[in-house]
């Protein structure tokens, strides 16, 4: 597929996914603190999934749940107003995308994590195991992070988000890289989405970084 018409394929691909999820769950605006849980509909799926797809979607549920609070911060935490502008804009499209990750698992009849979820929960021999996914912050770093106020939280919240965004981009390769993976289109194209936003948005905040004088 030409990478040209990757992103705005996704964009309008996700978007009419989740039209569909909000219409279904009846739920009225994408920046309602608590979602809806979506409502199976298995007659819409077409194309073959992996393994390695309902791991990278259910994944990344809780990675997003994450930035969500830490996106939430921004405002009542004195961050400055081009960093809260950024993360408004954050809520909302990562509010969509858990919503649509959590339709698309249950349209499969898999597993469906919590909306604010924030860890991924694996079973290994018999016992269940709550882990962070890569690039998430430690509850110690989030208890910075809540504390902190002005010029500080913006100092951390690049640093941390950064860090976040890098992990979720390891997961779209980790994910690209399995065999017989994303050959489902909505998740090669979302995947793509989201390695390609992110990879813009660490450009972004790398630069809004250098000018609170370095990640120090």
């Amino acid at each position: 597929m030409n990478s040209t018409y990757v992103r705005p394929m996704a964009a309008a691909l996700l978007a009419s996914l989740v039209t569909v999820a909000l219409g279904a769950t009846g739920q009225q605006s994408p920046q309602a603190a608590k979602p809806a849980d979506p409502v199976a509909r298995p007659e819409l799926v077409r194309q073959p999934y992996s393994t390695a797809d309902v791991k990278f979607m259910t994944g990344m549920i809780p990675h997003h749940a994450q930035a969500v609070i830490m996106a939430g911060w921004a405002a009542s935490h004195g961050a400055n107003p081009q960093l809260q502008l950024m993360c408004e804009r954050m809520l909302i499209s990562q509010r969509d995308e858990i919503l649509f990750m959590r339709t698309w698992l249950l349209d499969r009849g898999q597993p469906v994590p919590a909306a604010d979820a924030t860890h991924m929960t694996m079973e290994h021999d018999g016992m269940k195991h709550d882990m962070l996914m890569p690039g998430m912050l430690t509850a110690a770093e989030m208890a910075a992070l809540d504390k902190a106020r002005g010029k500080e939280f913006d100092r951390l919240f690049l640093i941390g988000m950064i860090k976040h965004h890098q992990g979720a981009i390891g997961m779209v390769e980790e994910l690209f890289a399995s065999y017989g993976a994303a050959q489902d289109d909505f998740v090669y194209l979302y995947a793509s989405d989201v390695q390609a936003d992110q990879a813009a948005e660490i450009e972004r905040m790398q630069k809004m970084l250098e000018a609170l004088g370095g990640g120090r």
